[in-house]
C-alpha cells in the first residue's frame, strides 16, 4: 500500500486578497499575513485561519465598526504599521550614512596625508557645529566612528587597486629612497596597456628594504611585488630607474636582471630600458659647472637664512621696500632650487648688497661686471631648465612627449648657441638688462656654457636616437615615407594613409583615441602604438610617492608602518584617478615653504587668548587635546607655514610648565 504524499504549502500559490485587510483587519508583509491589530502573523495564508484569528481576538471590539468608519479604521491601522516599520528603517539609513561618512572622512584624512587619530579631532568639531547649526541631528553625528583604529581599518579596506589584467602589456617605474628612520623604500609603479588601447597607471607598492640594497635585493622584491599583482612577465615593456648604480649595472644590475628575466618569458624580444628623464636633465644642468656664482650666491644666502635675528632683519627690510616674498635656500637634491634661489637672489640683488654692507660683510662681486653678467646669465638658463623640468613632470604622459620637449629643447640650445655668439641676448632678458647698463663683454663664454649643455644632452638622450623612427610612425603616420619602415607595417601605413576618413579622425582626436580607432583592422600598428602608451619616461610617480612619504613619515609620526604608507598611497592615487581633469592636489597647494609670503610673521594676540579661556574652561578636568596626540602619530607644527599669530595659539594653550 502506497502512503500518500505529504502537502506543502508553500505549493499551494495563495494569495493575498484585498477584502481580507477590511473583512478581518490584516495586511500581508513579506508574504505573510498580519493581523493591523496585535500585529500576529498567521502561519498559513487562509481565509479560515485568518477568521478564527479575528472572531476569537478582536470581533467583539471591532465588529461594530462598518462602512466608512471601517474603512477609516483600517487605514489608520495601516498607517501605524507603516510608521512603526519606518522607525526600524530610517534607523538602517541612518547607521549606514554613518558608516559611510565614516569611510568618506577617512579617506580624506589619508589623501590629506594627515595622523589617523586626526579623526577624532575632526568628530569633535563636527559635534561642536551640530551643537549650534542643527542640534536635533546630534546623535547622527555622533554615530560616525573617527577612533584611530577605525580610520586606520577603513583606510585599508578603501585603498586596494585592481590586479593587473593577463592580456595587457606592462612597463615598470621604480626608485628607491630612505624615510625618516633610515629604512630604504622601492617605490614600484606599473603602466598597463590592454588590448583596447586604454591606458591605466597604478601604484604597485612601497616596499621596505629593512637589510642590504643590492642589486639583487632590489631585484628579488621587485619580482615579488609584481608576481603578487599577477603581471605577465612576458608582456612586460620597458623598465624606467633612478639610474642609480645598483640599478644600471651592466653586469649585475637590476636592469641586467629585469630584461633576462623578461627575454626568457617572451623568447628573447626587445625591451627598453629607460634611465628616468628628469633625472638626466637634472645631470645636464650640473654640467654649467658656473661655480664662482653658485658660491657666493650660497654663502650670502646662508649667512642670512641661518642666523635667526640676520633672517628677521632682512624681511624687517623687504617689506619696507614693499617685496612679498623672502630669500630661500638652496637645497641641491631639489630640482628646482637652483634656479628659484638665483631669480630671487639677482631680483632682491640691491637689498642683499646693503644688508650685507651694514652687516660689514660686503659682497665684493655686486661691484664686478664680469660676475654680474654671470649671474644674469645663470638666472636665465637655470629659468629655462626649470621650465622644460616642469613640461617633465605632469602626469599621464606618453613617451613620444617627452621627446618632444627634449627635441624642442635641443633646437633651442642651437639657436641660442648662434645668437650669443653674434652678441645677441634676445632669449636671456636678466643677461640683456645687464648688457643695457653695463659695459659689454664678449659673450663667447656664454656661447661656450651652451654648447656644452647642448653636447650634454646629445650624450644623454641616445636611446631616442634609438625610438625616433618608431616616434615618428606612432605621431606622424601620415607623412611617413612607407618604404623607410619595417616590412610587417609597410601595407598597413599605405591603407591608413589612402583612408580619409582616419586622417579627419586623426587631425580631431588625440594620438591613443585615433589609434583606438585603428581596432581590430591594424594589427601591426596598434601593437606598435600599444608599445609606446605603455612605455614610462621617468620615475616621476615615485618621487610623488616620496613627497608622500616625507609628508606622512617624519620625526613625530616615524611608527607609521610600512603596511599603512602604502594604504595612504592607494588612497592618493584614488584621489588622482577622480581628478584627473582638475589636475589639483591638496598636497600640492601647500608644499612649497618658500611660497610663503614674509608678512605672514605678523604676531597678533587673539589666538592666545582663546587658548588661555579655553583652559579655564577646561581647569577641572586637566585635559590638553595636545597632550592626546603627542605621540609618535601626531602632526607636527608646519614649521614652514606657522605664523607668530599660530604658535601664540599652540604655546599659549599648552601649559610648557607642567
Amino acid at each position: 500500500m502506497s502512503l500518500s504524499k505529504k502537502r506543502k504549502v508553500d505549493a499551494e500559490c495563495r494569495v493575498f486578497q484585498e477584502k481580507l485587510s477590511s473583512s478581518y483587519l490584516f495586511t500581508e508583509v513579506n508574504g505573510k499575513a498580519v493581523c493591523l491589530v496585535c500585529s500576529h502573523q498567521v502561519a498559513v495564508l487562509k481565509e479560515y485561519n485568518i477568521r478564527r484569528h479575528y472572531v476569537s481576538l478582536h470581533a467583539d471590539k471591532y465588529d461594530n465598526f462598518q462602512g466608512q468608519r471601517r474603512r477609516e479604521k483600517v487605514n489608520e491601522l495601516l498607517a501605524g504599521l507603516k510608521k512603526q516599520q519606518s522607525v526600524f528603517t530610517h534607523s538602517r539609513d541612518i547607521s549606514d550614512a554613518a558608516v559611510k561618512a565614516s569611510y568618506l572622512i577617512a579617506n580624506e584624512i589619508a589623501v590629506a596625508s594627515k595622523p589617523f587619530s586626526e579623526g577624532e579631532f575632526v568628530k569633535k568639531c563636527m559635534m561642536k557645529a551640530a551643537e549650534i547649526v542643527c542640534p536635533e541631528k546630534r546623535q547622527a553625528f555622533a554615530n560616525i566612528n573617527l577612533t584611530r583604529n577605525t580610520v586606520v581599518g577603513r583606510i585599508s579596506v578603501s585603498g586596494f587597486g585592481q590586479p593587473a589584467e593577463a592580456k595587457s602589456k606592462v612597463s615598470v617605474a621604480i626608485d628607491e629612497s630612505t624615510d625618516i628612520t633610515d629604512v630604504a623604500q622601492l617605490a614600484i609603479f606599473i603602466r598597463r596597456v590592454d588590448d583596447t588601447l586604454t591606458i591605466t597607471e597604478e601604484f604597485v607598492e612601497l616596499v621596505p628594504m629593512t637589510d642590504t640594497t643590492t642589486a639583487a635585493d632590489i631585484f628579488t622584491a621587485l619580482v615579488g611585488a609584481l608576481d603578487r599583482v599577477g603581471v605577465d612577465w612576458s608582456r612586460a615593456v620597458s623598465l624606467a630607474t633612478d639610474g642609480a648604480p645598483s640599478m644600471i649595472g651592466k653586469k649585475a644590475g637590476v636592469v641586467t636582471k629585469f630584461t633576462e628575466k623578461v627575454q626568457s618569458a617572451n623568447g628573447g624580444c626587445d625591451i627598453w630600458t629607460f634611465h628616468c628623464i628628469l633625472h638626466q636633465e637634472a645631470l645636464c644642468c650640473k654640467s654649467l659647472k658656473m661655480d664662482n656664482v653658485m658660491k657666493v650666491v650660497i654663502q650670502t644666502v646662508n649667512f642670512i637664512r641661518s642666523r635667526s635675528l640676520n633672517h628677521l632683519q632682512f624681511d624687517s627690510l623687504l617689506r619696507e621696500k614693499d617685496h612679498i616674498y623672502g630669500l630661500p635656500y638652496h637645497t641641491e637634491v631639489r630640482w628646482l632650487s637652483r634656479g628659484a634661489v638665483l631669480r630671487r637672489f639677482f631680483d632682491l640683488r640691491e637689498e642683499i648688497e646693503l644688508f650685507m654692507e651694514e652687516k660689514g660683510k660686503p659682497v665684493l662681486e655686486f661691484h664686478s661686471v664680469e660676475w654680474m653678467q654671470d649671474l644674469a646669465f645663470m638666472v636665465d638658463v637655470t629659468e629655462h631648465l626649470n621650465n622644460l623640468n616642469k613640461q617633465l613632470q605632469e602626469r599621464n604622459k606618453v613617451v613620444t612627449q617627452y621627446y618632444d620637449s627634449i627635441r624642442s629643447f635641443k633646437l633651442k640650445l642651437s639657436l641660442w648657441e648662434t645668437q650669443l655668439a653674434g652678441g645677441d641676448a634676445a632669449h636671456f632678458p636678466c643677461l640683456k638688462t645687464m648688457c643695457a647698463t653695463q659695459q659689454v663683454t664678449d659673450m663667447k663664454r656664454f656661447k661656450d656654457k651652451i654648447t656644452g649643455l647642448s653636447r650634454e644632452f646629445e650624450q644623454r638622450f641616445q636611446i631616442f636616437g634609438e625610438l625616433e623612427k618608431d616616434f615618428k610612425v606612432f605621431c606622424s603616420p601620415f607623412t611617413v615615407n612607407p618604404s623607410d619602415l619595417p616590412v610587417s607595417i609597410q601595407l598597413e601605413i599605405i591603407d591608413l594613409q589612402c583612408d580619409s576618413d582616419l586622417k579627419g579622425k586623426f587631425a580631431a582626436a588625440g594620438l591613443d583615441t585615433f589609434y583606438q580607432n585603428l581596432l581590430p583592422g591594424y594589427p601591426n600598428l596598434t601593437a606598435l602604438a600599444a608599445k609606446l602608451l605603455c612605455m614610462f619616461g621617468t620615475t616621476y610617480l615615485c618621487e610623488q610617492v616620496f613627497s608622500v612619504m616625507s609628508i606622512n613619515k617624519t620625526k613625530l609620526h616615524s611608527r607609521l608602518t610600512h603596511e599603512h604608507l602604502n594604504h595612504i598611497k592607494k588612497a592618493r592615487q584614488g584621489y588622482h584617478k577622480r581628478t584627473e581633469t582638475t589636475k589639483e592636489d591638496p598636497l600640492e597647494k601647500s608644499s612649497d615653504s618658500d611660497a610663503a609670503p614674509i608678512d605672514s610673521v605678523q604676531a597678533t594676540h587673539e589666538s592666545k587668548k582663546a587658548r588661555q579661556r579655553y583652559h579655564k574652561r577646561n581647569e577641572t578636568t586637566k585635559e590638553d587635546p595636545l597632550e592626546k596626540s603627542s605621540d609618535s602619530d601626531a602632526a607636527p607644527i608646519d614649521s614652514g607655514q606657522a605664523t607668530h599669530e599660530s604658535v601664540n595659539c599652540y604655546l599659549a594653550t599648552h601649559d610648557v610648565t607642567r
